[in-house]
């Protein structure tokens, strides 16, 4: 099945090497091998014929793509947009890791603070230093919690209980070894098949565990009996009282509501753009390290509000050994671990796969190409060591990975056509991503059969499913007008600063908390503050989800919604049943991670490929209304890894 699925892309680079189409196009000044598609295009390799050409295509073709441009993936970081995506993604990425393992560390008491940071480290070292997807932003996130503590609740109703960590070890062990496999086998391939619908129905649900542990946060630090102190060693605050619950309320309000005051600062007329974009990269720091200081100020300090847990520094939890010996495990066990893993490999095939899907999408001009079986092979060895060392096994975050990408966007004014070239009628110009996109489709596509109906299609998707540039543009307003009298234009994004630098610096940070002096100011954050940044990136996330935009839609008065939105061209009961569909999906993930069977919860979020697959076609969609609904995730550039889209 994976020879098959690579057929595609191996038949369409083979023709755009021999086409004489493509040698016509070629002029004697220009050069084909530093064209990011053109390291795609590569001979077959050399082998002799009982060697299985096939296995390990994919991280092959991976490597060589990526590996022309490992020097500049190091020398294109002198930006100055490194520096606010390096101090955004690390307290996006650290503070909620540790938050989201609260529940881990308290119920299993395997874990701490200490596993949680060098998890994070392990992951940005690896991933941006050998990977071919710099730009994913991996750490702990809140599924692989869940899977961790829903083991750790099946093996202790055990009456003969293994030791958590080595079972735990064996667990990661055999998703790792399934990790090697789908990578050898090129069964990266299927993600061709994942498109808006999967990963809109994921990230909704990812949204709502970040609004869900916001609240847990907060009602975990009110005392269960009603008195003035919680009973709970839990809180790790033996003076914490009811007034300090409360002020943790008030501390997640503060962060919340000022970090959307930056970010709608930052998208508003006032200033000047510089300022605007300073509050854009760094507002939800600021927000963030003000409303920890709140917290010691006046009677607040009084009330002492419960703060992080931390451990010694570099010592792991009860200080035990850093190096699990799973393999002293009882035979029994391992087996039994078996199934545990299958699920930690579904799981991480899909969340890690759309992480990076999400990071490379069609809003940003990306010019370097991906690498989703060589990364995915990596998971797998961070996995592994994950195991070894006792510690929560990181993979692709979201929306963590899309907001590394997004912070590295380099803004620009479009260019004015002159008055012999024509001039275009909409105000919003399109990125320069999606005019490439389109071109690359469409060329594609035409050395099929079919090449008007899908030169068509593509075309369609990219129009309908362009990026909010709304939200990426610098916020001038356009019925503003300048001194001079000529509108004020919209900045676009017009590249993105492709390094790896960023996420190696990010990673690098998480191990200096681990040193006694950071871990103390690490400690002085008040859980209050964590459970604001979560409903700030919670109610973010879900802002940009194409199911809230649908569900808006039903709301907007017809009136004031432009003539060329396409969802106007959608029956609204074709809206409301493919909505319908997908908050079903939802539904069932968010209920059954509520149950000791959460366990499975990855098998349903796997299931919403087929059902896309198979079950959306045979309702009532006409192909017009499902090229608006639905669409690839990333450009067609992007997918050229898996063999195209869908």
């Amino acid at each position: 099945m994976a020879n098959e699925t690579s057929r595609p892309g191996t038949l369409i680079a083979q023709e755009k090497s021999n086409s004489p189409v493509d040698r016509a196009a070629v002029m004697p000044g220009d050069s084909i091998s530093r064209s990011p598609s053109a390291t795609l295009c590569r001979r077959d390799r050399t082998l002799p014929p009982w060697v299985p050409t096939f296995v390990g295509r994919g991280i092959v073709r991976d490597i060589r793509a990526r590996a022309p441009h490992y020097i500049s993936d190091w020398t294109d970081a002198w930006n100055y947009r490194v520096v606010p995506a390096i101090v955004l993604i690390f307290f996006a990425n650290v503070l909620p890791g540790i938050a989201f393992s609260l529940d881990l560390i308290e119920t299993t008491q395997q874990y701490g603070v200490s596993e949680v940071l060098l998890s994070s480290f392990m992951a940005a070292f690896i991933f941006s230093i050998f990977g071919a997807q710099p730009l994913c932003i991996a750490g702990v996130t809140g599924p692989i919690t869940v899977l961790n503590k829903t083991i750790f609740d099946i093996i202790e109703r055990q009456p003969d209980a293994p030791n958590y960590l080595q079972f735990v070890g064996w667990v990661y062990l055999w998703g790792a070894i399934l990790h090697w496999i789908t990578a050898a086998l090129n069964w990266c391939n299927f993600l061709r098949y994942v498109t808006l619908f999967s990963c809109d129905t994921f990230g909704f649900y990812v949204s709502w565990v970040y609004l869900q542990y916001g609240v847990q946060v907060i009602t975990r630090q009110f005392p269960s009996d009603g008195s003035s102190t919680p009973p709970s060693p839990s809180t790790d605050s033996s003076t914490a009282s009811l007034n300090g619950a409360f002020v943790g309320i008030i501390l997640a309000l503060l962060m919340t509501v000022t970090s959307f005051l930056f970010r709608t600062l930052s998208q508003s007329a006032y200033f000047h753009r510089h300022v605007r974009r300073f509050f854009a990269d760094y507002g939800m720091p600021i927000s963030l390290v003000a409303s920890s200081a709140m917290a010691y100020w006046g009677r607040f300090n009084a009330a002492n509000p419960t703060t992080l847990p931390t451990g010694h520094a570099f010592m792991p939890a009860g200080d035990r050994p850093w190096l699990v010996r799973f393999w002293e495990l009882d035979g029994k066990w391992v087996g039994i671990a078996f199934p545990f893993g299958f699920a930690l490999w579904v799981l991480f095939f899909f969340d890690h796969n759309v992480s990076s899907l999400m990071a490379q999408g069609t809003e940003f001009p990306l010019r370097k190409p991906p690498g989703f079986h060589y990364d995915f092979f990596l998971l797998g060895v961070t996995t592994f060591i994950a195991g070894l060392l006792g510690i929560p096994a990181p993979n692709g975050l979201i929306p963590q990975a899309p907001i590394h990408t997004t912070s590295l966007l380099v803004m620009d004014h479009p260019k004015k056509l002159d008055i012999e070239e024509g001039s275009s009628n909409d105000p919003t110009p399109r990125p320069p991503s999606l005019d490439r996109d389109e071109k690359r489709v469409t060329h594609a596509t035409m050395r099929t059969g079919d090449a008007d109906e899908e030169a068509t299609v593509s075309r369609t998707r990219s129009r309908i499913h362009a990026p909010r540039t709304d939200e990426l543009l610098e916020p001038d307003p356009t019925q503003s007008r300048d001194g001079e009298g000529d509108a004020r234009r919209h900045e676009v994004p017009i590249a993105v600063v492709e390094q790896r630098v960023s996420n190696l610096a990010q990673g690098s940070l998480c191990l200096v908390l681990l040193t006694g002096p950071f871990l103390h100011v690490l400690n002085l954050i008040p859980r209050g503050v964590l459970a604001g940044l979560f409903w700030y990136m919670g109610v973010d996330a879900l802002q940009g989800n194409g199911i809230t935009r649908k569900i808006l839609h039903f709301f907007r008065d017809k009136a004031l919604t432009p003539a060329d939105e396409p969802l106007r061209r959608v029956r609204k009961s074709r809206i409301l049943l493919f909505v319908a569909v997908q908050l079903v999906g939802f539904g069932a993930t968010m209920a059954i991670t509520q149950t000791i069977a959460a366990i499975g919860f990855p098998i349903i979020i796997f299931l919403l490929v087929p059902v896309r697959m198979w079950l959306i076609p045979r309702l009532p969609f006409t192909e017009d209304e499902l090229a608006i609904l639905d669409g690839p995730t990333a450009s067609p550039f992007t997918m050229e890894s898996v063999g195209g889209s869908m």
